[in-house]
């Protein structure tokens, strides 16, 4: 026997019916009912956007002469402040093109007199787009998740002999999504500083073991093959379309560029150096100083406060250096979420041998 196929079953829903004729409501409720779907109803706009605040509706179907609140005056708002689809519906179509309903985001358009039948049909095409737009979505998101763990894992492959590396490339995109809200970027640039910047030091898979885990101060020549890990991990980042690798090429070339001009790999200053650069410069160096590493423990918060600051203009951007002094804080609760800071008198803690050399006291 052939095999029998299931139809889909109609999406199901939360409805809100906003118009001020009693008679188009009962007519919607008793359909929607049939229909399987949740409806409630409101008279006019004010009641329907306060129903929406209490209540989350996949759908609102709204008349457009309605007293006070207009439909598309309430559609725009809707769309505007909530993840709600709006067909929108009127009588008198003439006033209104349906392309510039269509513009404002409503989903569609109905003109009066309508059979209940069309009605029940543009509210399950409405829902199919919707379901199928988060089904589209849960998918991105799982595609980027996936896509995220596999470069933190590159990351980890190359700094997996530090013993803080998982939490160190977790906190360093915090540190950066912070600095770069407080700068007041936009969310895009945030979100996608907070995935790039943990790609930082990359390239340190090309730098040998035993400049990597050397405890003392390095050579001159030494220092010189260390500052490479830069440029390898640009090269690694290189050619690529996405936007995040894109960023951490950028971040991974230019996060040890100084703004007084005396870094590497360019020796770049001011705003020269691409921004993602100069942000990632301060949440590596205050992660670096409050981590330990092979050539020296942790350094307490006040001194490094004190390296910071002493920096401004010199190693760090000044506006860059100002968000970060002011919001020392929340830097260091933010740190402290993955382990103690180190808790000792300042008079008895010295800077290590390399640092000495590194960082002006």
């Amino acid at each position: 026997m052939p095999k029998k196929f299931k139809k889909s079953s109609p999406v199901k829903a939360q409805i809100l019916i906003v118009d001020d004729d009693s008679a188009i409501l009962s007519l919607f409720e008793r359909a929607m009912r049939v229909a399987g779907h949740n409806c409630a109803v409101a008279h006019d706009g004010k009641s329907a956007l306060s129903m929406i605040s209490r209540t989350s509706f996949d759908l609102v179907i709204t008349d457009i002469n309605m007293p006070e609140m207009n439909g598309i005056e309430l559609a725009t708002q809707i769309l505007t402040d909530f993840p709600t689809d709006v067909i929108v519906m009127t009588g008198q179509a003439t006033g209104y093109q349906y392309d510039e309903i269509i513009n404002i985001g409503a989903s569609d358009f109905v003109e009066k007199p309508f059979s209940i039948q069309e009605i029940i049909l543009r509210i399950q095409r409405v829902l199919r787009e919707r379901r199928l737009k988060e089904e589209a979505k849960n998918s991105h998101e799982e595609l980027k998740q996936a896509y995220v763990d596999s470069i933190h894992r590159l990351v980890m492959a190359s700094e997996f002999k530090d013993e803080d590396t998982g939490d160190h490339i977790i906190r360093i995109g915090e540190y950066s999504a912070l600095i770069s809200r407080k700068l007041n970027q936009s969310d895009q640039f945030i979100e996608t500083i907070s995935y790039a910047a943990p790609m930082h030091d990359v390239g340190k898979i090309g730098i040998p073991d035993i400049i990597l885990l050397k405890p003392g101060q390095l050579t001159q020549d030494e220092f010189n093959t260390m500052k490479r890990h830069t440029l390898i991990g640009a090269k690694l980042l290189s050619r690529s379309k996405s936007r995040i690798l894109q960023m951490a090429r950028e971040i991974a070339l230019f996060h040890h560029e100084k703004f007084n001009g005396t870094g590497y790999p360019k020796g770049l200053s001011g705003t020269k150096i691409p921004l993602s650069g100069r942000i990632v410069a301060i949440a590596d160096t205050f992660d670096a100083l409050t981590s330990k590493r092979p050539y020296k423990d942790p350094y307490p918060p006040e001194m490094v406060y004190d390296i910071i600051r002493r920096e401004k203009g010199g190693h760090f951007d000044p506006e860059i250096t100002d968000i970060f002094l002011e919001n020392f804080d929340t830097f260091v609760a933010i740190r402290t979420q993955s382990g103690v800071l180190a808790q000792v008198q300042l008079e008895h803690f010295k800077l290590s041998e390399r640092d000495q050399t590194r960082i002006q006291t």
